[in-house]
This record gives structure tokens, sequence and C-alpha cells, in this order.
């Protein structure tokens, strides 16, 4: 791993335990591992902001920040990130139909081809991880 701006490094740290949790240890670390002088700095924002600064907020559960991501990268059509947060929401203990209910409610909300997309990348992942 890279060295982390000092300023940053509590925020970093938590951030890190956090994402290790709901993405799990290997892909995180692959991640920040493959992470050259250009990318770094972006894993090191998105660890110590989106991860350290958000995710670890005491707010809201980690089950309810994975169903709130999944709504909005589908809203996104962000297919990447959809298919990691799918991975994610399911280690935070959402449900398989709760995954469709979701994707069923934003059907309404962010139209039918972003839902036919979520729906896609879900059964993939399912596929792939034996869900």
């Amino acid at each position: 791993m890279k060295p982390v701006d000092p300023a940053i490094q509590a925020a970093f740290d938590r951030g890190l335990a956090v994402r290790r949790e709901v993405l799990g240890k290997e892909y995180v670390d692959q991640t920040l591992e493959n992470a050259d002088d250009f990318s770094w700095p972006l894993q090191e924002y998105l660890t110590a902001h989106a991860w350290g600064a958000s995710w670890a907020r005491p707010g809201l559960e980690k089950k309810t920040r994975s169903m709130l991501n999944l709504a909005m990268l589908t809203a996104l059509n962000r297919a990447t990130e959809l298919k990691l947060h799918v991975r994610g929401a399911l280690r935070n203990g959402v449900s398989k139909d709760e995954l469709r209910e979701i994707f069923l409610h934003a059907a309404v909300y962010c139209g039918a081809p972003a839902a036919l997309e979520s729906f896609r990348i879900a059964k993939e992942v399912f596929a792939e991880d034996g869900v």
C-alpha cells in the first residue's frame, strides 16, 4: 500500500476497515495494490471520504447503506459498481428478495432499462457466487 496523506490517516484507516468488511478484504487489498501514482490519490480519497467519513457514520446500518447504494447505482446505471455493491449488500444482510424489491421499486423512478440491467447484474452475481 502507498503512503497515506497524514491529514486524512485516521479517516483512511476507519474507511479501510469498513471497505474491507463490505467489499471483501481480497478485493479491496488488490484494488489498493494495483493503484499506481496516477490512481492512488483517488483510492486514498474514496477510502477516507466515501468509506471513512460516510459509510463509517453511526446514523445508518450498513445494510441500509447498501440498499441505498443499489438504488442510486441503478439510477445512475453504473453496472461495474452495481455488481460490486450487490456482493457487498449480500455481505451486509440484504436478501435476494430485498434485492428484487429494490430493483422493482427503482424501475418506477429510474426506468425499465436501468432496472433490467440491475436484475441482470444481480443474477450474474448470484450465478458466480452460488447465491
